[in-house]
């Protein structure tokens, strides 16, 4: 027959259980639980960056369709640098309901223009402000931007030293590869920019806005020249040694 535990003074009890042994037991599952929720906390606080820190930003320019977006997530999947795409980011904002930016946006992008500076340099300081606060991310390639005057000097006055722009990847590649590249796109894009009358006119807008931009960048020497007319394979292999250069 079992003996009842000795701080059961009248025996064991008649459901089968010591009641000190119970409060023993939820005294020890309180303290195990209160460890692992120290345990959580130090590793939420392990991801936590200084707001201090500046970030640190590439810049990636090229003509539509030179493959930009493309090589950007290969380099974001294989060396942990956050890829944000300013034309994404536009598009992502005039989908957006109640916005009054939507309407602005909408305009520009469907007549080829660039979209007002100020916007565009807000939703990107927004974006890489998020990715920090959630992830600790302080490295940025920046696709598509920027792509005039304009761009630089919002960038100069929304972000300026909060970022260090490193360096600006140049995709060159012939505008007739280009053309075939983004019909072909527009085959399951569903992009308003992707017509031909539209392409057109973003072929004339880069000419005009953003290569004088490319050229600026080329006197700070921060240039690094890709050509773009070959494998995706070929051209991400010199783009990963420039990043990790």
């Amino acid at each position: 027959m079992s003996q009842g535990c000795s701080h059961c003074t009248q025996g064991p009890s008649s459901k089968g259980f010591c009641p000190f042994s119970l409060v023993l037991f939820a005294g020890s599952a309180f303290s195990y639980v209160r460890y692992l929720k120290g345990k959580s906390d130090k590793k939420k606080k392990s991801v936590v960056v200084s707001f201090d820190e500046r970030f640190r930003v590439v810049f990636v320019l090229g003509g539509p369709g030179a493959g930009k977006g493309t090589q950007c997530e290969l380099l974001s999947k294989n060396l942990g640098w956050a890829h944000l795409s300013a034309g994404d980011l536009l598009r992502a904002e005039r989908k957006k309901e109640g916005s009054e930016l939507a309407d602005v946006i909408n305009a520009n992008i469907s007549a080829g223009k660039i979209v007002p500076s100020e916007i565009t340099v807000t939703l990107i300081k927004n974006a890489m402000e998020e990715l920090r606060a959630e992830k600790g991310q302080t490295k940025f390639l920046i696709d598509g931007f920027p792509r005039s005057e304009g761009n630089v000097n919002a960038w100069k006055e929304v972000v300026g030293e909060k970022a260090n722009v490193e360096s600006v990847l140049f995709f060159e590649c012939p505008e007739d590869i280009l053309t075939s590249r983004l019909l072909e796109r527009a085959k399951t894009s569903g992009r308003v920019d992707d017509s031909i009358d539209v392409i057109r006119k973003r072929f004339v807008t880069y000419r005009d806005e953003s290569m004088p931009i490319i050229e600026m960048y080329k006197k700070e020497g921060k240039v690094k020249k890709i050509i773009a007319d070959r494998s995706i394979e070929e051209v991400y292999k010199e783009v990963e040694s420039i990043v990790t250069d």
